[in-house]
């Protein structure tokens, strides 16, 4: 019999990602996001009781451009998603992609012992770890 090793989310989040403060502004976010190179922004907690937020580039789209509200004047913390569907560096990729799909979500925080260590997305998991034995 094979045996098998399973891929964790640690094994395929991107290390590269940026955190920034609620109070910023959607303009300061994007210009962290352009140096950074990164499609989403984590929120960070305000103390140690709060979660983490989100913001993808597609919230700004919808929430800020489309409504023509200005960027310079709008807050991350009116846009973002909170709290965010945070990841163990421990799952299994397969439920973590499962986990997406019941959310409707499509990348996340992993965090580990309320520290960030990375991102993953649908991305993450299907280029760098799809397994070729499906078994579940």
């Amino acid at each position: 019999m094979k045996s098998r090793t399973s891929r964790r989310v640690k094994d395929v989040m991107s290390s590269t990602y940026a955190i920034v403060d609620g109070l910023m502004t959607v303009e300061e976010a994007i210009g962290i996001a352009r140096a950074k190179e990164v499609k989403a922004l984590i929120v960070n907690r305000r103390h140690s009781d709060d979660e983490f937020g989100v913001v993808l580039m597609n919230d700004i789209a919808k929430k800020v451009l489309a409504q023509n509200r200005s960027p310079a004047r709008t807050n991350v913390y009116e846009i973002m998603s909170k709290p965010a569907l945070c990841v163990s560096p421990e799952m299994n990729v397969k439920y973590c992609a499962r986990l997406f799909e019941r959310f409707g979500i499509s990348r996340a925080p992993v965090v580990f012992e309320g520290e960030v260590m990375g991102m993953v997305s649908y991305n993450n998991i299907v280029i760098k770890g799809m397994v070729l034995d499906s078994t579940q």
